[in-house]
């Protein structure tokens, strides 16, 4: 804790720091409990993105099965941009999903086997839901990093900050409040010792 000067401009100084404080303190907590109910929602959008991920592959893997032809969807499909924007929430840049685009080379739908155009829609699917879980799970790990960055300010100010110069207000006030008496009882003496020598005179 700093050391405090016992004067009129410390009061000063502590009053309007105490100000201050208490006047960032409701901000930061209405931040806190915005970053809380966004986390909570990155949260469930991850379980069902996850969710919805697990139940394409189950399709994807089932369908497979069926067709023994062996044919590499990799030389058809490629990612040509993987496009996202940047949306702020409670002061914070978020990544947000936007599109995915793809090349698809031409290929001879005569002797390609049927299932090709199906595979290479759930590999779009499956590449757009994975790039989208990539992209939340960064979002909340920088909501996370936020929330524990504003949960210390709140911390420091309603267990710190707001107590300290409240007490220093409080000693201040006592020590001004003794000099006050004091020089009214030496003003006092020093009246009576006055009166004293005029009286004997």
């Amino acid at each position: 804790m700093a050391k405090i000067k016992y004067t009129k401009n410390e009061l000063k100084s502590q009053k309007d720091a105490l100000r201050r404080f208490t006047r960032y303190l409701p901000t930061l907590t209405l931040k806190k409990q915005q970053l809380q109910l966004e986390i909570q929602k990155a949260m469930h959008a991850i379980e069902a993105l996850e969710d919805k991920i697990r139940q394409l592959s189950k399709s994807i893997d089932s369908w497979i099965a069926v067709f023994g032809e062996d044919v590499s969807l990799q030389d058809i499909i490629s990612v040509k941009a993987l496009n996202k924007k940047i949306e702020n929430i409670a002061g914070v840049d978020l990544p947000v999903f936007v599109s995915a685009e793809f090349n698809i080379q031409e290929y001879d739908l005569i002797q390609m086997p049927l299932w090709v155009d199906f595979g290479v829609e759930k590999v779009k699917q499956m590449i757009e839901l994975r790039f989208q879980l990539l992209l939340l799970k960064t979002k909340q790990a920088l909501l996370a990093d936020e929330l524990r960055t504003t949960t210390q300010r709140v911390n420091l100010f309603e267990k710190i900050k707001i107590p300290e110069s409240r007490e220093n207000i409080r000693k201040i006030n006592i020590v001004l409040g003794d000099m006050q008496t004091a020089a009214v009882v030496t003003g006092k003496i020093a009246k009576h010792k006055i009166e004293a020598k005029y009286a004997a005179a």
